[in-house]
């Protein structure tokens, strides 16, 4: 039987969270945009999260110090003018294959759910193949009242256009079975690099929908470094994924 392993560090209080997931996709738009909120914030971590359905290795890094595959859970409190208190699941991976991430994305919800979240954000990259110039947030949610709040913000609303594949998707769907609104971010993106501009639109339209300001000047800086980190391990879990995903990749527009 598939265990996830959640491993609390602290135990906290926090009131109504909003839980946000950023696990790398597609330019990993979600990963720089959360990363980033995370340093500038000063986020405290309070959970570690590992599955076998995660890539069979480690990173290797400075100095030969190794690193595992995890994802990791932070909190804010009082963020912005309306003091929201947040959630912020990152992480250097996704699970490898369909079944592991039903699992790990139900586990790490129940895990959630106990601090009495009642919102979601998602948020990852929309893959154009090209170049962009302006950089659009596209967005997708649970309810028409929430497609109304993304609509405000000026977030551009897809319809009947594909699906949301991976984390960012599976937990709005497993979120609206249980009563909790969610709403998905997609910042467009060539999807062939890192893309920092499309993660500083993600964190724009973010900002606006939670109501805090946040300094992007040291965006570019951190897209460098998590450049380095991904080169690391890219083409072996790549490798990895296209051997157990039969999913053909014409199907897989977005993965986030």
């Amino acid at each position: 039987m598939i265990v996830t392993e959640i491993t609390t560090l602290e135990e906290i209080e926090l009131d109504n969270p909003i839980f946000i997931e950023a696990l790398p996709g597609i330019g990993h738009v979600g990963k720089l945009a959360a990363d980033h909120m995370i340093d500038e914030f000063e986020a405290t971590k309070f959970a570690e999260i590992y599955s076998p359905t995660f890539p069979p290795q480690v990173l290797v890094k400075e100095e030969g110090v190794i690193g595992n595959m995890i994802n990791e859970l932070y909190y804010l409190k009082d963020v912005g003018e309306d003091n929201l208190d947040l959630i912020i699941l990152v992480g250097n991976t996704q699970s490898l294959t369909p079944e592991g991430q039903y699992l790990v994305c139900k586990d790490i919800l129940d895990y959630v759910k106990k601090f009495d979240i009642d919102r979601i954000f998602t948020l990852g990259g929309m893959a154009t193949g090209q170049p962009v110039e302006e950089h659009k947030v596209l967005g997708a949610a649970t309810h028409e009242e929430d497609v109304e709040l993304l609509k405000e913000v000026g977030i551009e609303i897809r319809s009947n256009d594909g699906g949301i594949v991976g984390a960012s998707g599976l937990f709005l769907g497993l979120a609206v079975r249980q009563g909790i609104h969610g709403s998905c971010l997609m910042g467009e993106t060539p999807g062939y690099f890192i893309d920092a501009e499309s993660a500083e639109a993600i964190l724009n339209k973010l900002s606006h929908l939670l109501n805090f300001e946040i300094n992007v000047d040291k965006l570019e800086e951190r897209a460098e470094e998590t450049r380095k980190m991904i080169s690391k391990a890219q083409q072996m879990e790549q490798d990895l994924i296209n051997k157990a995903n039969a999913v053909n990749a014409d199907d897989l527009r977005y993965i986030g």
